[in-house]
């Protein structure tokens, strides 16, 4: 019998599970997800690696040995993330070859205090990769404005790479064409363009958290008969631009020459609001050619109770526009919202590395004591 999980995946949806631990690997339940939930990749960030290893467990040992080398916090950080994401990768790797390099994709992100230096994300770009050391990671580089030079950088060295916090249509624009100037500055140098992959991950939820708040202050019926409508609108946006890029002959001529599209992926998609159904950003969203990273809430209630109805998007793009007119009209600023969300998530990634900065750096005082 066919689940609503395997539904949206025979919908060309990839479901990837947006959290990552030592445990989640060493219990065998990943490779459950896998095997039950048809997940077939995983995302991670500084915020889901501060839960992971502030619960402490199972990184005890591995904490022990970074203090008896006498590693500091970022030193440690680097060693026990780089090293769930390589086993999370050896986890996928049969994904990986059955679907030629699509999926069994695990990302792992550049340090977010790097998200406003081109040049330095490029390096940690290139260390986390070097380090992980696996066909199939993916570098997580933020959409900034300095972020953007360094994907197509990044690109341009042959790393897939996993751009994140993109909120608006303008941004996303512009994150194609950092994609595709790295794709053609690969070719240039003889760099197998097969073997590139990227996403854009275009984050839902936040945008309808921050619009239905300024609908709610607004408070006219028509400001708040569009509570809800904002975050899955500017997605399907999204993807109506993703088929109007990729179509063009500059894009196309890439994939002559052997390039992939770059997928979109939705991103933060566990519903904020109680009023709205669990599944809205799974359900809503369904195109093909397309990821779904949820939480593992998320995921469980696509599986309870989803209901998935075939492609939800292509064909909404007239009714999605309105929307948004419809908003402009009602007084919301939705360039000042995404702007707003974008400083937002930097800053949320920034405080979580730094909270996982302390949180490492008390274990290995703790356990350098327990060595004395």
């Amino acid at each position: 019998m066919s689940t609503p999980t395997q539904d949206l995946a025979d919908a060309g949806v990839s479901i990837w599970l947006d959290d990552l631990s030592r445990q989640r690997i060493t219990t065998g339940n990943l490779q459950e997800l896998i095997e039950t939930r048809n997940v077939v990749g995983v995302t991670t960030n500084p915020t889901i690696f501060q839960g992971a290893i502030s619960a402490g467990v199972g990184y005890e040992e591995a904490i022990a040995a970074q203090a008896s080398a006498g590693a500091t916090a970022d030193d440690a950080i680097f060693a026990l993330t780089t090293t769930d994401v390589r086993d999370a990768c050896d986890i996928f790797r049969p994904i990986y070859d059955a679907t030629g390099g699509v999926d069994g994709r695990v990302s792992i992100e550049v340090s977010p205090d790097l998200a406003h230096d081109t040049a330095a994300t490029v390096a940690e770009a290139k260390k986390l990769h070097a380090a992980v050391d696996r066909p199939n990671v993916l570098i997580k580089i933020p959409a900034t404005k300095a972020g953007l030079p360094a994907i197509t950088e990044v690109i341009a060295a042959g790393i897939s790479v996993n751009v994140t916090l993109i909120f608006s249509l303008e941004r996303y624009a512009a994150v194609i064409d950092a994609y595709l100037a790295g794709l053609e500055q690969a070719r240039s140098a003889d760099v197998e363009l097969s073997t590139i992959h990227s996403v854009a991950s275009f984050f839902v939820s936040r945008v309808d958290t921050e619009v239905d708040k300024r609908l709610a202050a607004i408070g006219t019926d028509d400001a708040l008969a569009l509570k809800g409508l904002a975050g899955i609108a500017n997605a399907r946006l999204a993807y109506e631009l993703f088929e109007q890029r990729f179509a063009e002959k500059r894009s196309q001529d890439l994939v002559s020459a052997g390039a992939n599209l770059q997928r979109p992926l939705w991103a933060s998609t566990g519903v904020k609001d109680p009023a709205l159904p669990d599944t809205l950003y799974v359900t809503e969203l369904v195109a093909p050619g397309t990821v779904n990273t949820m939480p593992e809430k998320t995921l469980q209630a696509t599986f309870d109770h989803g209901v998935i109805a075939g492609d939800t998007v292509t064909g909404t793009y007239a009714a999605s526009h309105q929307v948004f007119d419809d908003l402009a009209a009602a007084g919301v600023d939705l360039e000042d919202v995404t702007q707003l969300l974008e400083d937002e998530g930097v800053d949320k990634f920034i405080a979580s590395w730094h909270e996982l900065q302390q949180t490492v750096a008390t274990a290995l005082d703790a356990a350098a004591e327990n060595d004395r």
